[in-house]
């Protein structure tokens, strides 16, 4: 048996795959980046290898794919394919019905659409400001005091939206605590910020073309409240995927792996 690795390793979170030759996921791992791209891909393949018992380390792999933000530092990896690319392949393996992705990263926002054979169609993103990323809900949360998953449920028991007018993480982060100081409801005011999120990855999905079926990946497509925020403005249901959404340009870095190193073996 043949085993294929996907390493995404991004701003936030490194995530890695190993898929076999019939393309069955065998292992994953999702871990906090460390400063030095290079340890971050080296423990999170690590630990995913020691998930299944044929492997002893990256050697072992018959072909491995870097991926993300620091995926020119994957070591070990046969070669580097755009974190746009992979999520559209990895999101294609997963639900091929799906041909449209907003991907909410550490640092930046991107709608994707994706032809019917998981190629991207065309894509468009936000990377200018860290407003709408996973870096702007830490910042939220640190203004609520919660955790992310306790501030990601807050905005459900909201009836109303207070409207959040700033762009910026850092003018809307004081704009909340002004907010939050007025005694305006927590939840409320939490529903305006997912609100105003989901309504920039409304513009990038739009720019892209990715309408119809569509999906969430990265970590913050856990975010319930988001999720919600993003069906209301889009006016469709957005598709559960069935394997990790935080785990789509790893999976897709691995299926790469898989048809790359399988024609060449």
């Amino acid at each position: 048996m043949r085993y294929y690795g996907g390493c995404d390793v991004g701003s936030t979170y490194t995530k890695a795959v190993i898929l076999d030759e019939a393309g069955k996921l065998v292992a994953s791992v999702i871990q906090r980046s460390k400063m030095n791209a290079a340890q971050s891909s080296q423990t999170a393949m690590d630990a995913c290898i020691a998930q299944v018992p044929a492997l002893h380390s990256v050697d072992d792999l018959a072909y491995i794919v870097g991926t993300g933000y620091g995926r020119n530092r994957v070591p070990f990896a046969a070669e580097n394919i755009s974190e746009i690319s992979c999520h559209a392949m990895g999101v294609h393996i997963t639900d091929p019905t799906v041909k449209a992705i907003i991907d909410i990263g550490g640092q930046d926002v991107k709608g994707i659409a994706v032809a019917s054979d998981g190629t991207v169609k065309n894509f468009a993103m936000n990377d200018k400001c860290a407003a709408g990323t996973g870096r702007f809900f830490e910042a939220m949360a640190r203004s609520f005091e919660m955790t992310l998953e306790e501030f990601s449920a807050l905005s459900l028991k909201a009836k109303n939206a207070i409207p959040i007018t700033a762009q910026c993480t850092v003018f809307a982060e004081s704009e909340v605590i002004a907010l939050v100081g007025e005694g305006k409801a927590p939840e409320e005011i939490a529903a305006g910020i997912q609100m105003a999120v989901a309504r920039r990855c409304f513009v990038m999905a739009k720019k892209a073309g990715a309408m119809g079926s569509i999906t969430l990946s990265g970590g913050c497509a856990k975010n319930e409240g988001l999720k919600k925020a993003i069906e209301k403005v889009l006016k469709i249901k957005v598709t559960e995927l069935s394997v990790d959404p935080q785990l789509m340009g790893a999976l897709g870095a691995a299926e790469f792996a898989r048809r790359k190193g399988g024609a060449a073996g």
